[in-house]
């Protein structure tokens, strides 16, 4: 029979009598050919009802596209109470009445950033205890239907599908189960809760709570920037997982807004002392710089030139190799522990704000993956439930590590080859570059050859065909990924995850931050000298990459600034234009018909689906910007600034992506971040080498400072003679055929002889020619030293604060035991007023004499019994 849809309303999440709340909706397309399906939906949904599921089937007539039929589900209240019990979900019992006497000095400041108390705590502090169905008249139950919010039924209901078998009883493959696999096979084409109301306006129907609205008025709408999160409110639409996710991307941003400000404080100390930086004055200057002849960049190619052309880069330079750059990364290395250790106590707080106390154990015991369950057959004891539970045999389990550690070995390994292809590429086409631009000054080349280099082509041309390696490795990556985290059969969803993010996060590691730890710690550093300069591969003609005239520290802050500030802008365009540009195709036709016709399930079933991996890349994103401002910060010190100006437009991104452009992801738990937060902590500690190793041997820092104390011709502390005493002299008469230059430029004559390079070694008239000297010696003890007291120094104040710091506040602390002090007390006096309620009417029935009262038995020995 055919439905009159506009009887219903729009944006109505109910059945079609108006009562019955629609928990989730299956969509598919009937192929009539295709009987296996048919089947398969036939058994799958009579199973559904047999469990008590509550079904209603839109016909494919009523769909916008005649094609697709939707399979309202609603979860009735016997269906919700025996899954809260068998999941212990936490439900009121009492309004929380423990007074909070946290009250935050000056507070009125932040009332400009503050939202409606209704947005920020849609619900009351309440007391929870898990449900207990035999008990159901011991919690506040004021109306069925309203007692489990709409993301815990959806959750309910998620878990009966993704565990409901589609085959017949007699049949018996336990493999053929859950709404996974129908998804996969294409039995269903959706599966989905609803939202409750469109986001631009307010339900019509009184029953909606149209929290979407709210979220996105008052959360997703990019002028909300300066406001505070509604984070209790996410929580509450999208489940504590979500939740989760913004209050750590929100906390970040704040703590990025302190690295911020000493990092910009960092740079403009550096501009400011512009005038003071005698070493440029010598590179730019006519008498100094203008007569410095220096050697070749490459063979036969290249040709001398004067180190006054390096004038700009060496201004440039100074901005960021600077000695506040020594103090920015220790400030740095403290922050990082301090941006940890305040995270580890907001997430304490969260954790008892949210009832997520106690969700460890409850994750591990409850939670099975269904794919566990039916590919492990074994079946062992389990000591603390007494019950049989499938296991995977130890052979099984570390054979299947293995390979699986083998495949992720083999495709960093591809990524290192990668790189090295990169890089041999870069010293191949160096000198053809540099060949071609100087044969073609006369013809269309000449407009831009002042501005394009033969350094910048080569560096552009290989960063674009690294940029493609890295978006193709991406792709198949994440698919071989995904494929050999489930052949390990992880046991519960958190486990999944961690696995999944270990795996991941390993290769982008790689994949991101390889061309950076390139030109930081190996680009430059094994040239050799002129006369006997290091080949790549030995015996090629692929001479080692020098640094740009600058030095290294100005092309890795160049490196960095592009590859993080790219990344950032189109990571942003791409998550914000993707979508909506998809959803605007995908209800073209839609669109052309009268809004009334356009019903719920299918306004949500033309958005964009949240999934599995939806969270993943959003933490992934942050995490690889992470290491951008902790591992590299050393070589520019606005890192932190740019991350905050990003996350500030990334935190409202992904609120309007989430509320505007997907689908209702389906609630799901979680009590902190995950593996992520260890990842965070082996950065912090590897930022702290890194930026040693950066400030020692890529800066030019500690050369200045050996030569201002040690080797300075004159009385006065300062840098003059600098650039003289760090240039090394070569005859360059000795220069082979095969590396001596092709064309000369004008300016060159025979009375020059000699050419400069960047090192520390005797002159040609000295009996130890071109070996190091004693001065290179000084200034490698004088970085190894500086390595060793920096990173004891940063790592003692790392241990020692997050020690200061407890990860648990104690107030918090205080709360949790006071709280489950008082839930056994009225779990004890619940059970008391009951059984003299049942002893009472046992005695009325059976005799007349005084009933036995149960308090005789201590309070002190049940309360011990039930803690």
């Amino acid at each position: 029979m055919k439905i009159d849809k506009q009887k219903y309303s729009k944006d109505s999440v109910f059945f079609r009598d108006g009562v019955r709340r629609i928990d989730f909706v299956l969509s598919y397309i009937d192929d009539k050919d295709d009987q296996r399906k048919q089947e398969r939906r036939r058994v799958y949904e009579s199973n559904l009802q047999k469990v008590g599921l509550e079904l209603e089937t839109e016909d494919k007539t009523e769909s916008e596209d005649g094609k697709t039929y939707f399979v309202k589900i609603h979860a009735p209240w016997e269906v919700l109470a025996t899954y809260a019990d068998v999941l212990k979900i936490k439900v009121p019992f009492k309004v929380n009445d423990i007074p909070d006497n946290s009250e935050i000095p000056m507070n009125w400041l932040s009332t400009p950033f503050r939202l409606p108390e209704h947005i920020m705590n849609p619900e009351p502090d309440y007391f929870t205890a898990p449900f207990n169905k035999s008990k159901s008249d011991f919690f506040l139950i004021e109306d069925k239907e309203t007692f489990f919010p709409p993301s815990t039924r959806n959750r309910i209901v998620y878990y009966i599908l993704a565990r409901c078998p589609y085959f017949k009883d007699e049949c018996g493959d336990r493999d053929k189960k859950g709404i996974k696999r129908l998804l996969n096979n294409g039995t269903y084409t959706a599966a989905f809760p609803l939202h409750d109301s469109r986001y631009w306006t307010k339900s019509k129907d009184p029953n909606c709570e149209s929290e979407r609205f709210n979220l996105y008025k008052y959360w997703a709408k990019f002028f909300c920037f300066f406001k505070e999160q509604p984070l209790n409110l996410v929580r509450k639409y999208y489940g504590e997982k979500i939740g989760i996710y913004f209050a750590w991307l929100g906390f970040y941003t704040e703590m990025l807004f302190f690295a911020a400000v000493v990092g910009t404080i960092c740079f403009v100390y550096g501009f400011l002392t512009y005038d003071d930086n005698e070493w440029s004055k010598e590179i730019c200057s006519e008498e100094i710089g203008g007569n410095i002849v220096m050697c070749p960049l490459c063979d036969q190619k290249c040709t001398y030139w004067r180190l006054n052309i390096t004038c700009n880069s060496s201004w440039q330079s100074h901005l960021f190799d600077n000695v506040a750059t020594v103090f920015f990364a220790i400030f740095m290395g403290i922050w990082v522990t301090l941006f940890l250790e305040f995270w580890k106590r907001r997430q304490a707080r969260l954790e008892y704000e949210w009832d997520l106390v106690d969700f460890e154990e409850e994750q591990q015991q409850l939670q099975l993956r269904p794919e566990y369950e039916t590919k492990c057959t074994n079946r062992k004891l389990n000591r603390i439930t007494q019950e049989m539970e499938p296991y995977l045999p130890i052979t099984s389990k570390c054979a299947r590590i293995c390979l699986s550690g083998a495949t992720v070995l083999l495709w960093i390994s591809l990524i290192i080859a990668c790189i090295i292809g990169v890089i041999a590429y870069r010293l191949a086409v160096y000198a053809s570059f540099a060949s071609i631009m100087k044969n073609n000054t006369a013809t269309n080349l000449d407009v831009v050859a002042p501005y394009v280099t033969p350094q910048l082509a080569t560096s552009v041309t290989a960063s674009c065909i690294n940029f493609v390696i890295i978006m193709i490795l991406n792709l198949l990556y994440e698919r071989v990924a995904i494929k050999i985290t489930d052949m390990e059969i992880p046991k519960t969803h958190l486990e999944y995850e961690n696995k999944l993010t270990v795996k991941m996060f390993l290769f982008q590691f790689v994949n991101y931050y390889s061309s950076c730890f390139y030109v930081a710690f190996f680009k430059g550093k094994f040239v050799g000298y002129p006369g006997n300069y290091t080949y790549m591969f030995g015996s090629s003609k692929l001479r080692n990459e020098e640094c740009e005239p600058g030095g290294c520290l100005i092309e890795l802050t160049t490196q960095l600034v592009i590859v993080m500030t790219g990344k950032q802008v189109w990571g942003n365009i791409q998550e914000a234009l993707v979508p909506w540009l998809m959803n605007w195709w995908g209800s073209r036709k839609a669109r052309s018909h009268p809004e009334s016709l356009y019903s719920r399930w299918e306004q949500d079933y033309d958005l964009q689906g949240f999934g599995q991996l939806g969270l993943f890349y959003e933490y992934l994103e942050m995490v690889i910007q992470f290491g951008f401002i902790t591992l590299f910060v050393a070589s520019f010190p606005l890192a932190p600034l740019l991350a905050l100006i990003n996350n500030i437009i990334e935190v409202r991104v992904d609120a309007w992506k989430l509320t505007t452009q997907f689908r209702r992801p389906v609630a799901a738990k979680a009590h902190s971040i995950g593996a992520w937060e260890e990842i965070l902590g082996g950065m912090a500690v590897l930022s702290v080498v890194t930026n040693a190793f950066i400030v020692a041997f890529t800066s030019d820092m500690i050369p200045r400072l050996v030569y201002m104390y040690a080797y300075r011709t004159h009385d006065e502390l300062n840098m003059k003679g600098y650039i003289n005493n760090s240039l090394s002299v070569f005859n360059i008469s000795q220069f082979t055929l095969e590396e001596r230059p092709e064309e000369y430029p004008s300016w060159f004559n025979s009375s020059i002889t000699t050419c400069r390079y960047r090192d520390y070694r005797y002159p040609p008239d000295d009996k130890k020619r071109y070996e190091h000297n004693m001065q290179f010696w000084h200034i490698l003890a004088a970085k190894l030293a500086f390595i060793i007291i920096m990173e004891h120094v940063v790592f003692m104040v790392k241990f020692f604060v997050a020690w200061m710091i407890p990860d648990v506040p104690s107030d918090v602390r205080a709360r949790v035991k006071r709280e489950r002090y008082l839930v056994q007390e009225y779990l004890h006096n619940y059970e008391v007023e009951k059984l003299k309620i049942q002893l009472s009417q046992n005695s009325n029935n059976e005799c007349t004499c005084t009933p036995m009262i149960y308090p005789s038995l201590s309070k002190h020995e049940v309360l011990s019994e039930c803690l």
